[in-house]
């Protein structure tokens, strides 16, 4: 097993006894001049709705005849026994899962695991998600992007109304049906995300706290959700909420409750659109809002919910972000993942080539 560094004093020794934990079948680092051969094991730990829906066969398939295999890590052995793996792949909550992690990290910096957890937490909390954007102030040529405005109402129900006018939120405001409104802690769960309308302020002392209410913008019923694969964009319109006219506004009261907008609706792709709407927002401030959120969010595996104002051209919002979301439903989304994680050991690869360090990747 020959990485070009053989020359070296005893590392061939070492190299040969690292073997014999490693794959030798697939192919992998196409673009590099090493003939090493060996599969790229992926451990992943998902809930079992999220493997069904992200390990589809094609996408296992394709894996393999790239040179990838997707291992499952299991829960009930300690993690540090188990691999070796070159990525692990993950999306399980608690801290104690956290911690484990953690600490892998710590003792397997060779181990590349998508994403880290203190990266991924802020994600989870509805007050800090969005504030990444909003430090961002992205404005260029090609438009502005920034977040609705929002209030955060941590105790009593009855200061609600007042609240709201003392911070200036205009109506309609998005809630949470007969309990909380972009709960403070996103976990997940189907309470996360059973949204509501509130077309008056005094329906908004129904609502218990604590709580987020932000100002609903009107967008012509699209939104725009863009998939991020480490530096790989891609963008598909969903059907959204409609429009609220003045007249509606002002004929309607009480809180009214909608399906979780971006997952349920259909796709609204091959959709008879008015082309200002259907427009999808321009690519390069795409890439710069994507590249400046892995920056500041530290991730690699997100998407943002994302729409344009209504009657704009160039005025976007970010509205939510997940991390790794539902890819199974992005278009070509196995080839985008693939190719991703093989540009994340190659690039490994190289990095440890020139440092003179590879014989440790295995």
């Amino acid at each position: 097993m020959v990485y070009g560094i053989e020359e070296r004093e005893g590392v061939e020794e070492q190299q040969q006894q690292q073997l014999q934990r490693c794959r030798i079948v697939g192919s992998v680092f196409p673009n590099t001049n090493t003939t090493h051969k060996r599969f790229v094991v992926v451990g992943y730990a998902l809930t079992s709705k999220k493997t069904k829906s992200f390990l589809q066969p094609k996408l296992e398939g394709l894996a393999r005849n790239k040179g990838i295999l997707f291992v499952a890590i299991d829960h009930n052995r300690p993690l540090s026994d188990q691999g070796p793996f070159d990525i692990v792949l993950h999306k399980l909550s608690g801290r104690e899962w956290r911690q484990i992690l953690e600490d892998y990290r710590k003792t397997h910096p060779e181990v590349t695991v998508l994403d880290p957890p203190d990266a991924i937490q802020p994600l989870h909390n509805r007050q800090s998600m969005l504030q990444a954007v909003a430090d961002m102030d992205l404005s260029d040529s090609y438009g502005k992007v920034g977040v609705p405005r929002q209030l955060v109402v941590k105790r009593d129900a009855s200061s609600i109304p007042d609240a709201v006018t003392d911070s200036g939120l205009k109506l309609p405001l998005v809630c949470i049906f007969n309990t909380v409104a972009k709960p403070l802690v996103n976990d997940g769960s189907v309470k996360s995300h059973q949204l509501s309308l509130a077309y008056d302020r005094y329906s908004l002392q129904k609502l218990e706290p604590p709580l987020v209410l932000q100002e609903f913008v009107n967008h012509g019923g699209v939104l725009f959700k863009v998939y991020i694969v480490g530096e790989a964009i891609k963008v598909v319109r969903r059907f959204s909420l409609p429009d609220v006219s003045k007249r509606e506004l002002s004929e309607t009261a009480g809180v009214y409750r909608f399906p979780r907008v971006s997952c349920a609706a259909a796709s609204a792709d091959d959709a008879d659109l008015d082309p200002s709407i259907a427009e999808l927002p321009p690519r390069p401030l795409l890439e710069r809002l994507a590249k400046e959120l892995r920056r500041r969010l530290g991730l690699r595996l997100f998407n943002l919910d994302m729409i344009r104002e209504h009657g704009t051209r160039d005025r976007f919002y970010v509205i939510d972000i997940n991390y790794f979301p539902g890819y199974g439903k992005m278009p070509e989304y196995e080839h985008i993942f693939t190719d991703f994680l093989l540009s994340l050991v190659e690039a490994k690869y190289k990095r440890d080539l020139a440092e003179g360090t590879y014989y440790k990747l295995c």
